[in-house]
């Protein structure tokens, strides 16, 4: 069962400025970790750091007790899967094609996919709810469907951790919940490690097992939905003042931001 350790990271883009400053974060199998925090917070460098992308000023990622930076990236790639939060789509090829990309951590660039992988491209576009577009110029996608396109090559990677940046941008609402509804499914049901990262309070506080709060450079906080969900920690985060309510079906929060000059409840 894959383990993956983030033990006091540094990091900063230039030497005038860190983006994170020691930084640690444990993540554990069977569990949706959703990343909040305000623009400018870290949350895209820190999926980069974790998936071994970018070169720490400080601290270390550990994966399955190795430092993620001794993997090979082919064998690193068998075990993390980062979707991006931004991606451009110029060439033309299918989405089915896109998809199949996701199996050349197991199989190399130019081996064929044998039935096994296969089934499991099905399986990841029947998830994402791209079957009916699989034989579809991937540049001919919607925004939705091309974030929806991306996650499913994410899923056919087969990692048992997944690094998510913002997998809902751009999804209407109904495929932004049935999307998580579905991350957070395949995470307890295989035993994956997740970490999602939202902008969405109320979609953080009805699919998050756990939530991590990063502001000033660290992990503010950082436990159960309503013990980071707090109107004082929202406000500190993000400089607002909010309502806490409870959902009336699932009886998590519902956070109602409150305008300057009104009174919160």
């Amino acid at each position: 069962m894959t383990v993956l350790r983030a033990e006091n990271l540094t990091f900063g883009f230039d030497t005038e400025r860190d983006v994170i400053r020691e930084l640690s974060l444990e993540l554990r199998p069977g569990e949706l970790m959703v990343l909040l925090g305000g623009n400018g917070a870290g949350k895209t460098t820190l999926l980069r750091i974790l998936a071994g992308h970018l070169r720490l000023g400080g601290g270390r990622v550990w994966l399955d007790g190795r430092p993620v930076d001794e993997w090979s990236t082919r064998d690193r790639a068998q075990r993390l899967a980062l979707m991006p939060q931004a991606e451009r789509c110029e060439s033309a090829i299918s989405v089915r094609e896109l998809v199949r990309l996701g199996r050349a951590a197991h199989r190399g660039w130019l081996m064929p996919l044998n039935e096994a992988d296969e089934r499991i491209v099905d399986e990841a576009l029947a998830v994402t709810q791209m079957t009916p577009f699989q034989e579809q110029a991937i540049t001919t996608l919607s925004g939705g469907q091309w974030r929806r396109a991306i996650l499913a090559r994410s899923l056919t990677q087969g990692a048992s951790a997944l690094l998510l940046d913002e997998p809902t941008s751009g999804l209407d609402l109904r495929h932004q919940y049935e999307c998580l509804d579905h991350i957070r499914r395949l995470v307890r049901e295989k035993q994956l490690i997740a970490i999602v990262t939202l902008h969405d309070l109320n979609q953080a506080a009805m699919f998050a097992d756990r939530i991590s709060l990063l502001a000033d450079q660290r992990v503010f906080a950082s436990g159960s939905v309503a013990e980071v969900l707090t109107r004082e920690r929202i406000k500190q985060t993000y400089g607002i003042d909010v309502s806490i309510m409870q959902h009336p079906v699932y009886a998590t929060p519902v956070i109602v931001p409150v305008l300057p000059g009104d009174v919160a409840c």
